[in-house]
């Protein structure tokens, strides 16, 4: 097994149906090198991130009145209908992310990241598609899956 970079910004999950904010702040807070973050709650909520627990990290999100504010409002803003936090939802949010040519994928609700092998800039798409993929062929009937891409261009 590959050794997990210790510059992976990794969290864990405690609020329930916000899997969604989560695989976002994953992908957000381990591109900082590439993303202009404005001053306000992200870029605060990043920088006191610096140097906490992935436990503690997650405190932090349900301290963040202004995070959580604006979890809700995207929320409410969506095409469907939100699920309330305490609901039981059958689909669930991760977040696959390039750090140090290591691919890894984050899930609030495991461990830790996981090392999916090594990448590259131009081949992190393709490497995180099979990523997706063996999702897929593990579950091949299930149709609830959705991939979404942060990206510096319209692809």
């Amino acid at each position: 097994d590959a050794p997990i970079s210790k510059k992976v910004f990794y969290m864990k999950q405690t609020i329930s149906n916000a899997c969604g904010t989560v695989a976002l702040l994953h992908t957000v807070c381990n591109n900082t090198d590439s993303i202009q973050l404005q001053d306000g709650a992200l870029k605060e909520f990043i920088e006191s991130s610096a140097s906490k627990t992935p436990e503690e990290i997650a405190e932090t999100l349900e301290n963040s009145e202004s995070i959580c504010n604006s979890h809700d409002d995207a929320a409410r803003e969506g095409q469907t209908s939100a699920p309330a936090r305490e609901d039981s939802v059958d689909y669930h949010f991760v977040a696959f992310v390039r750090v140090e040519d290591e691919l890894y994928e984050l899930d609030g609700r495991k461990d830790g990241p996981i090392p999916m092998g090594k990448t590259a800039p131009d081949t992190f798409m393709k490497d995180a598609a099979k990523a997706c993929q063996e999702y897929m062929r593990r579950d091949p009937d299930n149709i609830h899956f959705t991939v979404l891409a942060l990206t510096a261009k319209m692809l």
